[in-house]
């Protein structure tokens, strides 16, 4: 099967940034009083926002869940992903080919907000590629694992949901992708550190899971 368009997830898909956002979150999570092992922050919030956890941050921590918290949190992420992220291999010339071969109808369609999003693209050197065609469940109604942020993404390079190909990395994503009514491609390298098992995506709904990003280009048509 051939696909008219490919909405990329961008976090553990397009850049490795998941060990170093949670990374942060578990140090400043330790530090507010939550003794979270590592392991454990990772197996929590891989694929959801850290708001969708601020009932259970609130209690595990014994203090109150705030934007001020957030913000430094925010604030503390970025200054570490820009001295340390790195593109996920065989990304760019991954992206470079289908942008290529499908006329540019490609987006990314992250659960991240959208500033975060932006700056890795550009660090990556993926953002001319990408355009504007850049969404974040933090502007939509609802975010992953609901389907909005695919369906923005299909909508704004004009192609059906159906003929699209998502390409996801966590359980919450490829439920979003599967919901929007994509085909859903599974990510998950032979040392997927901050990525969800294969045999987790293939169970959530993807149709197969791909070890490294250079074997994408062969499901697009053209």
């Amino acid at each position: 099967m051939t696909f008219d368009a490919i909405l990329f997830d961008c976090d553990g898909v397009l850049v490795d940034s998941e060990p170093i956002t949670n990374g942060v979150l578990c140090e400043m999570l330790n530090e507010a009083g939550w003794a979270l092992p590592r392991a454990e922050c990772m197996r929590i919030f891989i694929g959801k926002t850290v708001r969708s956890e601020a009932a259970r941050i609130a209690r595990e921590t014994g203090r109150p869940f705030t934007e001020e918290w957030l913000a430094q949190f925010y604030a503390r992420r970025d200054a570490r992903l820009r001295r340390e992220l790195q593109a996920i291999d065989g990304a760019l010339g991954a992206v470079r080919a289908v942008h290529a071969r499908l006329d540019g109808r490609i987006a990314c369609a992250s659960g991240a907000d959208r500033a975060k999003v932006v700056m890795q693209l550009e660090m990556a050197g993926m953002a001319p590629y990408f355009g504007a065609r850049v969404f974040s469940g933090h502007d939509l109604p609802a975010t992953k694992p609901a389907p909005d942020v695919y369906l923005a993404a299909a909508a704004a390079v004009g192609v059906a949901p159906a003929r699209c190909l998502v390409v996801e990395d966590t359980v919450t994503g490829v439920t979003a992708g599967v919901a929007a009514g994509a085909t859903v491609l599974g990510f998950s390298p032979e040392q997927p550190t901050g990525h969800a098992p294969a045999e987790a995506l293939l169970a959530a709904g993807a149709v197969r899971v791909l070890r490294h990003m250079s074997e994408l280009p062969a499901w697009v048509g053209g």
